[in-house]
């Protein structure tokens, strides 16, 4: 079914009335994180060469795994799961059950797999987005993936009707996801990023990188989210890893040392927000932001000085904003810039572009408009001490 204008509109209204307004908080932190193991039930996922193991199983122990790491370190946080046993999820529930809970972040948790190959491995980070054009954050090679794991939308009933004529073998009907900004994307990236940079030297070991992608479930939640391929049932290495339960539990807890950082930066961030200060330094119950994950090998972002250098203002704080996050080196002359000289802030084995970059805030302000209509899915972002932080 080709999805008409009237059902994108359908669609888009649905999302609006679904998103949860929050209170007002004098003191906001990350209280809420909702974990989602893929699939369930009648819906395997992905299965081994040999039948004899299951996405469904390995999501939901490595979810599991990661709650309880959560939960023990940060008894004050409200870890949630969308599901904890063998029973079958719809796609649009999971999202909706984190709106409801008020979720802060979501979480969902995945394996990937491919037809006829066994080659292909590694983790990769998933945020809500459409490439503009092929190629540009690995979209048309995830085109698979996206099919893939928004087809269990089929297994439900009255798919039609709830999913509003979305066709996920159509894709055409991805077009919903670009209609529709991200208001979380900043956010939802800064995660994204820390994900990939914790699971480096980990028992999967190639890191396929972030992209953005148009996954029904991250579209329909009204918070940060990602989704996480945390290997290829397909590949015989990755295989092993997964049917292990040492590799299980290191893959959770090399997301759990990514929500640390996430809650600590998120933390500090939201009361400098309401403070109208700067963040102050983090408590002891949460590790400063690291610039390199202990144990990794990858070069230290660039200090703020040097950054700053490069535009030629001599300041430690910088305001531009962010129009791509990926692990490919591009030059400034790629046509994807449109004319404008990025900024480059190395994240691990990422690199942040940022253009537009101004010591003054309100100057990137007047400018951004121009930008975004080159950069749809762009957002203004502060650049200090080697890392960057949305702009609220």
């Amino acid at each position: 079914m080709k999805l008409r204008l009237s059902h994108i509109i359908a669609v888009i209204s649905a999302v609006l009335l679904a998103i949860p307004v929050p209170a007002q908080d004098a003191a906001m932190r990350l209280k809420t994180v909702v974990i989602d193991p893929g699939h369930g039930g009648k819906d395997a996922g992905c299965v081994s060469r040999d039948q004899k193991t299951y996405e469904k199983n390995i999501a939901l122990d490595i979810a599991k795994r990661l709650a309880q790491k959560i939960s023990a370190t940060y008894p004050d946080v409200n870890v949630k799961m969308t599901r904890s046993d063998d029973h079958f999820v719809e796609l649009e529930n999971r999202a909706v059950f984190a709106n409801k809970a008020g979720a802060d972040l979501f979480i969902s948790v995945h394996v990937n797999a491919v037809d006829g190959s066994t080659a292909a491995n590694g983790y990769s980070i998933h945020c809500l987005g459409q490439s503009k054009k092929k190629g540009n954050d690995l979209y048309s090679k995830n085109l698979d993936l996206v099919k893939r794991e928004n087809s269990v939308i089929k297994l439900e009933k009255n798919y039609a009707a709830t999913y509003q004529g979305f066709d996920p073998d159509d894709p055409s009907s991805s077009i919903i996801f670009s209609l529709m900004q991200n208001a979380h994307l900043g956010q939802s990236l800064e995660f994204a990023a820390d994900v990939a940079q914790a699971m480096e030297g980990g028992p999967i070991k190639t890191n396929r990188g972030v992209s953005q992608d148009p996954f029904w479930v991250l579209w329909r939640t009204a918070m940060p989210a990602v989704l996480i391929e945390v290997g290829f049932m397909t590949n015989p290495q990755d295989l092993a890893v997964l049917r292990s339960e040492v590799g299980r539990d290191q893959i959770a807890q090399n997301i759990y040392k990514a929500f640390r950082i996430y809650k600590a930066r998120y933390d500090r961030e939201e009361i400098a927000d309401q403070a109208g200060n700067e963040a102050p330094a983090a408590g002891n119950d949460a590790p400063a932001e690291p610039s390199v994950i202990p144990g990794s090998d990858r070069e230290s972002p660039k200090p703020a000085e040097k950054i700053a250098d490069e535009v030629g203002n001599d300041v430690k704080v910088l305001y531009g904003v962010q129009v791509l996050v990926t692990s490919k080196d591009m030059p400034d002359s790629d046509p994807f810039f449109a004319g404008y000289k990025p900024l480059r802030i190395p994240v691990g084995k990422l690199t942040k572009y940022v253009v537009g970059v101004s010591a003054k805030l309100q100057d990137v302000k007047k400018n951004y408009p121009a930008i975004q209509k080159k950069f749809p899915d762009s957002f203004i972002v502060k650049v200090q001490d080697g890392a960057t932080s949305p702009v609220k």
